[in-house]
């Protein structure tokens, strides 16, 4: 029965994980677009963007990681013969890349914040993407469990990505075309 309760909130919390990885990118690009306001206008757009991200992140994604880490390890704990499957391992390994992807947003938000970032919304729109990818590895490794399919799961989210990146130079051309940045 704890097992059922650790999966539980394991996926409760992973969906308020991903929720704050998947807003907290779009966040970073309209703080990024805000330096081409007025340096006052800046100035009040700097200022409530680091305060609507700070608690994003401390309240909401923060939080959610830890209890999804926790959530998990107590699930391996109670099922151990987990970890003798293949499968596991592969979404171990996608799952500390979407940990590490937490901590590089996180850095990107204190250069944010301490107006250091030199990113552009371009590149901040495609980062956007990399916890869709990640995210989309996860759930079809956990539900297809298979070599064979991890191979078509790869191909698949090498195509994701290609067909994101594609999309996202487009968005920006469109922007451009209509008289934005």
């Amino acid at each position: 029965m704890i097992y059922l309760y650790a999966k539980a909130i394991h996926i409760i919390f992973v969906i308020c994980w991903m929720a704050g990885l998947f807003y907290m990118p779009r966040l970073f690009i309209y703080h990024t677009e805000a330096k081409d306001q007025s340096k006052e206008a800046y100035h009040v757009l700097h200022k409530q963007f680091s305060i609507m991200e700070n608690r994003l992140w401390w309240v909401i994604t923060t939080p959610s990681m830890y209890i999804t880490v926790i959530s998990a390890l107590v699930m391996l704990y109670v099922n151990p013969g987990l970890m003798q499957m293949g499968w596991m391992h592969v979404k171990l390994l996608f799952v500390a890349g979407m940990i590490a992807y937490h901590f590089v947003s996180q850095r990107m938000m204190f250069n944010l914040r301490d107006e250091k970032s030199t990113l552009s919304s371009t590149k901040l729109r495609m980062w956007n993407e990399v916890s869709t990818v990640l995210l989309f590895s996860i759930v079809f490794t956990v539900v297809l469990k298979s070599a064979l399919n991890w191979i078509y799961g790869v191909v698949g989210l090498i195509s994701l990505a290609i067909l994101l990146m594609v999309l996202i130079k487009a968005y920006k051309k469109y922007r451009i075309s209509k008289g934005g940045k």
